[in-house]
Parts: C-alpha cells; structure tokens; sequence
C-alpha cells in the first residue's frame, strides 16, 4: 500500500480509504434480520474491513444517515471484530487497531439548529460507535448557506471545544455545493484540517472541482476525494462511443508495452495523478470490488499521466455529455424558481440516469437525497424559466416528464 500526507495533521493515509456507505447488503429475498444493522451483511463487511486493515488500508469513513443509520454501528462492532482477529479482544486490542487504522465520521449539519444539536448527535454517534473520541470529524455537505448556519449555531465554538477535550482529533468538511461557495468556506476557520470534495474526470468543474482541489491545497487542508467513480456510474458498462476511445486508448498501450486498463481503473488513476489529492474513498460493496481497488491503488502515482491519456478523459466525457437528452448546460440563468425548485440540479439528475444507464431506478437515489423543498413535483409550469433559458428548453414539460420517471416502478 502506498500512502500520502493529510495536509498538516501529521497523519500519512493510506491512498485507498474505505467507504461505509456502500457496505453490502442481504439478497432481496432474505428478510431484514431484528437489530442495529438494518440490511447490512455484517458477516461480509466485517471481512471486507479486515482484508483493507491487513493490506495496509488506514482509514475507515462513515456518517450519520449512511445505510439508515446503521453504518456506524456497523462500524462500531467491526472495529471490535478487526481488533480481535489482529490483536487479541481485550481493550488494548482495540487500542492497537486504533493506531493502525482511523475512524472518521461527520455531523448531520441539516439536522442541526442549535449548538446543543452538535452535542446530541455526536454523543449518539459515539454511542453508536463504541468509542470516547473519533480521528476525523467532518461537517458533512457543506455548501450555500453553510458558513452562517455555522455561526449562528456556534458549531465552530463547539467543534473548537471537542478538540480541545480529546474528542476530536481532527476537523474538516465534506463539500456539496456549488463552486463559488467553496472559498468562502474553506475561510471560515482556522480550525479546519481538511476537507472532503467530489472529484472524477466528470467533474473537474463540478462542485469544487480542480479550482477547489487547488485552493484547498494551498490553504494547507488535506483533501479527501469521494465519488471517485461517481457513485459507481463510471464502473457500468459505458455506451458504445465510449468503449470505443477506451479500447483505443488501450491499444495505445499495449503498443508501448503497457497493460490496458479498464474503465475502473482509468478513473483511479486519473484522481491519484493530482499530487493535491492526499487519497481517495470508495464505497466498496463486495470483496471483488476491495480487491480490484487494492491491486489498483499499488499501481498508482501522482503526475505520471501524459497529455495523450488526458485527451483521451476529454473526449470520454465529451462523448457521455452527448448523451444527455436535456441540453443544460448548468448557467443558472433559469433560476430562481418562483416556487424554488432547482432547475439545473433535477435536470442533472435526469441526464446522469440516462447517460450512465443507472436508469430511473439511479435517479431515485440522488433525488431521495434532494432537499424536498427543490423538487420537480414542485413546478407550476408557470414558464418564467423558459424565457430566461439561453438553450430554450421547454423546461415545464420536462419538468412533467421527470416527475412521472421517478415515480414509475
């Protein structure tokens, strides 16, 4: 295993995390078992996070809603599982699997309206957990409105004071916003010692996107890339026009005496090649799938990539944007909404289950994480957008029509 460093936390991850929010689940025909784990297949994930810990894997992530909340007390009784089989069950056992592997979660900042919240809901995740303190605390999604909600729940002063306590090791922030929120957040305290964006050859300008991976960096944060395969989406049989510059690409290879890769791996290495990146998660949901991403990241490195291999990511995601139904180009000029709903955001939503082939099933992944009050249900074809939109697209219909996509069976 090959590691970096966090920014100025003076930890050296591993470049491969493991993400709890994809943990595998019971087959659909076996009822969900009484008790903390929900559909969790704890025999399986607890395997899983043993294999990462004894291939060199560090750091384990989780957050409150992950799996319905079971994630996290999921996690809790693996630490104790990995801590037996690698060092015996006693309490040191555990206090040795915690110098070797760190545990990193994140506060529900929607859940939040007063600093007593913080308190409340990080006390339950350390129930939840099993433990008197957490490596990594994060705010979790992060983005337009986020630095005032920060103030006027002083949860900055609270966070400030769990550090102080021993209860945090370090803080930070997961991002999920637009762009031009990110400065103004990665600004607003000196306390932050890392932050969490998205990060794929889709999106160098989505989100934070490479402007913020930058930025970040040069303030000293550590940053962690999510979604490195955008939600598993670019690890799906891509469209034809697609596997048709990998398979050139390849043969580029091969001809110079390199293996091909598969569309797996073009997208790890594209995120390890940026040296800001101090490492990346994945929300691995079997073995085969830890097992891929460890042979992977040992073949990893930063800035060995060549303008030849970047064109080629610009003309793979030249070739899936064609494919999108809905000509949005994410201007904004559309907005705002009348009745608030998030024109750009629902349509991207729509274009990505189409593009991606996860279909409306996909879709009602990303849109059950939408906030309700941006929904499509919302439009009242009042077309205001309509006359505004540079691409004159018949917003309303579509609107109507996303409304009976996701709601299909």
């Amino acid at each position: 295993m090959q590691y970096r460093t966090l920014g100025s936390t003076g930890f050296e991850p591993s470049i491969l995390g493991f993400g709890a929010m994809r943990l595998p689940e019971l087959p659909a025909d076996v009822a969900t078992p009484d008790g903390p784990y929900g559909r969790i297949d704890v025999a399986a994930a607890d395997a899983m996070l043993l294999r990462a810990v004894e291939a060199g894997v560090n750091y384990v992530d989780t957050a409150y809603p992950y799996h319905g909340g079971a994630s996290e007390r999921w996690l809790g009784h693996a630490l104790r599982v990995v801590a037996a089989e690698l060092f015996g069950p006693a309490e040191d056992g555990l206090a040795q699997l915690r110098e070797r592997l760190k545990v990193a979660t994140k506060l529900p900042m929607w859940m939040i309206k007063s600093r007593a919240d913080c308190e409340r809901y990080f006390s339950e995740q350390l129930e939840r957990l099993q433990l008197d303190s957490v490596d990594f605390y994060l705010m979790h999604g992060l983005g337009e409105g986020s630095v005032e909600q920060l103030r006027a729940c002083d949860i900055l002063g609270w966070a400030e004071e769990a550090v102080a306590a021993g209860r945090i090791g370090h803080l930070g922030f997961s991002f999920h916003g637009r762009h031009e929120f990110f400065p103004e957040i990665v600004d607003a305290t000196d306390l932050w010692e890392l932050c969490q964006i998205q990060y794929n050859y889709m999106d160098e300008e989505y989100q934070a996107g490479t402007a913020g991976l930058e930025y970040a960096a040069a303030k000293g944060l550590g940053v962690i890339v999510m979604e490195p395969l955008r939600g598993g989406r670019l690890s799906r049989r891509p469209p034809d026009s697609v596997a048709a510059l990998w398979a050139a690409a390849n043969a580029r290879r091969e001809a110079g005496g390199e293996p091909p890769w598969t569309p797996v791996e073009w997208a790890l290495h594209w995120v390890w090649d940026h040296a800001d990146v101090a490492f990346l998660l994945s929300g691995m949901s079997d073995m085969q799938q830890l097992e891929q991403n460890l042979t992977i990241a040992d073949q990893a490195a930063a800035g060995t990539l060549g303008e030849d291999d970047f064109a080629v990511y610009r003309e793979v995601r030249d070739a899936y944007l064609a494919g999108s139904p809905i000509d949005c180009t994410q201007c904004r000029y559309c907005l705002p909404c009348p009745q608030g709903v998030g024109i750009p955001e629902v349509f991207g939503m729509y274009n990505d289950s189409v593009i991606y082939g996860t279909g409306a099933p996909g879709m009602r992944v990303s849109y059950g994480w939408f906030a309700d009050d941006k929904k499509a249900e919302l439009c009242t074809a009042c077309r205001e957008c309509e006359e505004l939109c540079p691409q004159e697209i018949g917003i309303a219909d579509w609107m109507e029509k996303i409304c009976d996509y996701v709601a299909e069976e």
